[in-house]
């Protein structure tokens, strides 16, 4: 295992990989780099940092592995200053979402060798190291991407990395990985995206749309909230791939226009039927590409302190709530309170007591 290991940006991602070595493994000496100098300082105090480092430079050539983990269009302009601070054996890895724009910096830098990519598969709407946490990344993918000039033994090292921290690996070639993330986050985002604006664009001047935009529709579009910049550069760096699949997505609605102008019942059936099929067998065991949502509904009475009560029984155990209110819209048959969580911990722990209340609770 490495034992010195250096972070450049100790965001949401870098800061949860480095808690959950540190949880593992006490011993690792973590060194990183960012420029507000205060989070890093709170790391040191937190015990998650043992080196704050001033920039790229000579306490690198200690590092067996080197985390990139600032916004995509960064990490590659990271690669040539470090590769003089590298000692003999160690490796660079990313954690950025897409992959083949760093590979090809790579390659150009003549860096195959020294580099393996990397993508925890896992997130929040929040960001910023005082929001990791030691298990962010439990149970959720963590996809490698070999370059073609990887040694099975480096490899190897950063599996035993995602291993420790609780991660699933998965070793891809960085082309196929932007192809399947730009099919299941990238796509996603987009659609949620426009399909926000389409609704925005449709609604009457008293919001009827918005006020009503509860339910099953607040659910498909939560990642619209994510940050713009951050899915500007997403998309930007995986174009090609973005394009192809939207290509396809656009041609699929037409086809679902054609069948609904000719009433053809039958291949709206098999619409809904074969993706309902399908998507019961998506696993819900491990983290994919979209961070989930913990939450779920409860049906209540609408009285005077039935939600205080409520309250005061989850936090009477601890459970924090991140969120509480009226489900106005409940179409698909959820309770009359969605209530939401920071983790699925709580999540479970909030459904376990209030059972013994006899609520009766829906959803995840």
């Amino acid at each position: 295992m490495a034992s010195t290991i250096a972070f450049i940006g100790l965001g949401l991602i870098g800061g949860s990989i480095a808690r959950g070595l540190k949880r593992a493994q006490p011993e690792i000496t973590i060194m990183a780099y960012m420029r507000t100098r205060k989070k890093l300082e709170q790391a040191q105090k937190d015990g998650i940092v043992d080196v704050i480092l001033d920039g790229i430079g000579e306490p690198l050539r200690q590092c067996d592995f080197i985390f990139l983990c600032t916004p995509v269009e960064y990490n590659a302009q990271y690669l040539s200053s470090l590769l003089p601070f590298l000692k003999k054996g160690a490796i660079i890895t990313d954690v950025g979402s897409t992959k083949t724009d760093i590979h090809q910096h790579v390659t150009a830098l003549n860096m195959e060798s020294v580099f393996i990519g990397g993508h925890p598969m896992a997130g929040s709407e929040k960001t910023g190291y005082e929001h990791s946490t030691d298990h962010l990344l439990e149970n959720a993918y963590y996809i490698i991407t070999p370059t073609a000039l990887s040694r099975q033994e480096d490899v190897n090292r950063l599996v035993e990395i995602a291993n420790l921290i609780g991660s699933i690996p998965i070793v891809l070639d960085y082309r196929r990985h932007d192809q399947i993330t730009a099919a299941i986050s990238h796509l996603p985002h987009v659609i949620a995206s426009s399909l926000v604006n389409l609704v925005r664009d449709c609604d009457s001047e008293e919001g009827m749309m918005k006020r009503l935009a509860a339910g099953g529709f607040k659910d498909i579009t939560r990642i619209a909230s994510s940050s713009p910049e951050m899915w500007e550069q997403i998309c930007m760096t995986n174009q090609k791939n973005l394009a192809d699949i939207l290509r396809q997505y656009i041609t699929s609605l037409q086809e679902i226009l054609s069948d609904l102008e000719q009433s053809d019942n039958q291949a709206l059936h098999r619409l809904f039927e074969t993706s309902r099929d399908y998507r019961n067998t998506i696993s819900d065991k491990s983290k994919g590409a979209i961070a989930p949502e913990y939450s779920f509904t409860v049906d209540i009475v609408d009285e005077v302190g039935s939600i205080s009560t409520l309250s005061v029984i989850l936090a009477s155990k601890g459970i924090s709530i991140k969120n509480i209110g009226i489900n106005h819209n409940r179409e698909h048959g959820e309770g009359a309170l969605r209530i939401s969580f920071y983790d699925k911990e709580s999540m479970e722990a909030a459904r376990k007591h209030l059972a013994k209340y006899h609520y009766e609770m829906m959803g995840n």
